[in-house]
């Protein structure tokens, strides 16, 4: 059903049994998948891709045009992914000819008044609390989880199954499977009760911990701590993650773990 209180480019492709409320504006550049529910006040300008069984909620904007001075107009994409839930006055930016696009995968939740700026890649599963504002570049892995008023550096990476907490200014790299707090962003462990609800067994969690043991906590540099991790840690998919992860930063990791508390 659509509300004729609505403003629809009649070029739009908008699928069956879509809902769309009273005041929102969609443009004609756009495809929107079965099921979805689009609720008032919305605005849903050219490039938006919406799949199926989504929930757009008030006040979301949605491909706006990037917030980068070099953006001139390039036809370029926002995606969203089915079942993902956006809530109010969310705000999606479309990518620059960097990428071409901007991705936020299936399965996610976006609660109030997040923003996430142009070329930014979310992963499937990927919840992040009110108010989380990601600058441009930042990929974010499956499962990963972003407490609410975080801000995340352009250029940043966040591993699969992680958990920040919130209020967090995350400059570097978090990589997967950890929890990160306190300021600056600081190894915090592993993030074990999320990896355990998601089907890892005891033994997985304890590589896990194991090679983060020597990443994070034995006082080496990062390269002598992967030579050690190559030496005391059994090939597993989990140690490969963690080390592919790494071999791919280019901003650097968060700080490990330190029992100094002046140093937080």
């Amino acid at each position: 059903m659509i509300s004729n209180l609505s403003v629809i480019d009649p070029s739009a492709k908008i699928g069956p049994n879509v809902k769309v409320d009273a005041f929102t504006t969609i443009y004609g550049d756009v495809e929107i998948g079965e099921g979805t529910w689009v609720g008032p006040n919305v605005t849903i300008f050219n490039g938006a891709r919406i799949g199926k069984n989504c929930r757009i909620f008030p006040g979301a904007v949605i491909s706006a045009d990037p917030q980068d001075l070099k953006y001139n107009g390039e036809e370029t994409f926002a995606y969203v992914g089915d079942n993902t839930t956006i809530r109010e006055f969310v705000t999606i930016n479309k990518g620059t000819v960097a990428a071409g696009k901007t991705v936020v995968g299936t399965d996610c939740l976006l609660m109030a008044y997040v923003h996430i700026a142009h070329d930014c890649i979310i992963g499937n599963h990927v919840i992040l609390a009110n108010g989380v504002t990601l600058a441009g570049h930042i990929e974010i892995e499956d499962h990963a989880i972003i407490g609410g008023l975080s801000a995340v550096h352009q250029f940043v990476r966040i591993g699969s199954h992680v958990m920040i907490s919130g209020g967090s200014l995350v400059r570097k790299d978090v990589p997967p499977f950890v929890t990160a707090a306190r300021e600056p962003l600081t190894y915090a462990g592993v993030n074990s009760v999320g990896l355990r609800r998601r089907g890892y067994t005891n033994e997985q969690i304890g590589v896990i911990q194991d090679t983060y043991r020597i990443i994070f906590t034995s006082g080496l540099n990062t390269k002598k701590a992967i030579e050690q991790v190559h030496v005391q840690i059994a090939d597993s998919p989990q140690r490969k993650a963690i080390l592919d992860f790494i071999e791919l930063s280019t901003r650097g990791l968060l700080k490990g773990y330190s029992s100094n508390e002046n140093e937080a």
